[in-house]
């Protein structure tokens, strides 16, 4: 609870404590620098930026910069300008009732002004929670001044007889109610450009103009915008006076390696607590859904200008877990885990948050993400297990994929998505030379992990074109690779 009991209540009483004004920009600063000295975190849960952004950041709030952050989706670029608050004061005295929180010792509106002069040392104090100093504003292309500064209330003007030429009728705006406090633009390049010459009147010159009557309002703010590269050509620019007036800009980034995108995933995906304690996501299946993500990023059918945001692993472990509950759900079990297979699950999360070039929308959405997986998978089995193409072409040592190989010349295996622990096991045992492949390359495991390797031959010799993989309406389909080429050409040929 916010206690404020304590403090002054008015303005004789605030003098006498000797409180004295500060600028938001000195608050920010002054309270950095306390937190640098005692070695404490800036920002908390935000992960990967401590040795590239956070050092920038800290550089342009000593600095008393306005900042731009740059970057991609879901680069956590409005977290941290709403995690700067923290760095403001517990709280900050104010004129009581007055719009725009002005500062007793040093009012700019005509309210507080008329209130100061009537009352004196009685006009009474409000204190404002830091909290409570935070305003965060989308930018699309509907946005008008009248949002940002304000606009003559003619209703206002009626009730108190009174000129639109005076202070009194104006209906402030966003920007002169978050005055003393934090303002963040997000998207700035889509605020249009007439608006945008309105944002850098108030922030160079601090005045604002109103119905034809020019008001002088210095204005306390710090000013932090959001942009995404893309918006630079696509869908607007920051005017050049604008862009001036922002002294720091700062490039945010994708994670720098699977090991914090997995940090990242796993401290931002909700699953309830039920969920978290009956579903088990191993290792080996939690770095398949970050590789997707490497993938994507690397990909010639998706936009890079759009990004792909942290949001898809997120999303993606998300449905991953969900997957398995369902299948638990239908079986009756009371634990489950992640199999290889289970990232078909995760395919709505990858179609939907994506945009594809030209290329990849001939490919189609579905096929774009399935060779997203394809190629997760490549990666990932060179870690664990022998290359199948240089096993095959060597000729003086055996090689070990060759009892699997064989067997699929004559058979198929069909693993059902919600098939039982019981009968998964027992399929993958049909097939000789798994287990041992499994085993021998990957060492003793338990018995949930040595299903999960030995699945994981399967779609790592499929993926090197040794098996055949075919996606059912319900599952996969695991086969001799000759003998799915030549079906599909009778297919072809009977159509």
């Amino acid at each position: 609870m916010k206690q404020t009991s304590n403090l002054p209540e008015t303005l004789g009483a605030l003098r006498a404590s000797g409180y004295h004004s500060k600028s938001v920009k000195d608050e920010l600063r002054d309270n950095l620098i306390v937190k640098l000295r005692k070695g404490e975190p800036v920002f908390t849960g935000i992960l990967g930026y401590e040795n590239s952004v956070f050092p920038e950041v800290e550089r342009a709030l000593l600095s008393r910069h306005n900042i731009n952050f740059l970057g991609l989706r879901g680069q956590a670029k409005t977290r941290m300008a709403r995690q700067m608050v923290d760095l403001l004061d517990e709280f900050i005295p104010a004129v009581a009732g007055s719009p725009i929180n002005d500062d007793p010792l040093l009012p700019i509106s005509q309210f507080a002004k008329d209130l100061i002069q009537t009352h004196g040392d009685d006009t009474p104090i409000a204190w404002i929670h830091r909290s409570d100093r935070y305003t965060e504003k989308l930018a699309t292309p509907d946005v008008t001044v009248a949002d940002l500064i304000g606009d003559a209330d003619p209703i206002k003007a009626a009730n108190l007889k009174l000129d639109y030429a005076d202070e009194r009728v104006i209906h402030f705006g966003l920007i002169p109610r978050g005055h003393r406090g934090i303002f963040v633009i997000n998207e700035i390049p889509d605020l249009q450009p007439r608006i945008q010459v309105a944002l850098f009147n108030i922030l160079q010159e601090g005045d604002i103009q109103i119905r034809g009557f020019k008001l002088r309002l210095p204005l306390d703010l710090m000013f932090v915008f959001t942009a995404n590269p893309e918006d630079y050509t696509n869908r607007g620019a920051i005017i050049t006076p604008l862009k001036d007036r922002i002294q720091s800009q700062i490039l945010t980034h994708y994670p720098r390696n699977t090991e914090i995108s997995g940090a990242i995933t796993r401290q931002e995906a909700r699953l309830p607590e039920a969920q978290r304690q009956r579903v088990e996501i191993p290792a080996l299946v939690a770095d398949l859904i970050e590789q997707l993500a490497v993938e994507a990023r690397q990909s010639e059918y998706i936009d890079q200008k759009s990004g792909v945001s942290a949001r898809l692993t997120i999303t993606a472990y998300e449905n991953l877990a969900s997957t398995v509950e369902r299948r638990m759900l239908i079986n009756d079990e009371k634990q489950g885990r992640a199999r290889v297979g289970d990232l078909i699950g995760v395919l709505p999360s990858l179609t939907g948050k994506v945009e594809l070039v030209y290329e990849g929308e001939q490919e189609g959405s579905k096929g774009v993400a399935l060779g997203l997986m394809g190629k997760a998978i490549r990666t990932r089995y060179a870690q664990y297990f022998p290359d199948p193409e240089l096993s095959k072409r060597r000729k003086n040592e055996p090689n070990p994929y060759a009892e699997i190989i064989a067997w699929f010349s004559e058979n198929e295996l069909e693993l059902i998505s919600d098939l039982d622990e019981k009968n998964y096991r027992k399929l993958l045992d049909s097939v000789p030379g798994l287990r041992s492949v499994a085993e021998k390359y990957s060492g003793k495991q338990p018995d949930g992990d040595r299903y999960m390797m030995m699945e994981f031959v399967l779609h790592g010799l499929a993926e090197y074109s040794m098996l055949s993989k075919n996606v059912l309406e319900d599952g996969l389909a695991f086969g001799d690779l000759f003998n799915s080429v030549f079906s599909a050409k009778d297919a072809d040929d009977e159509r």
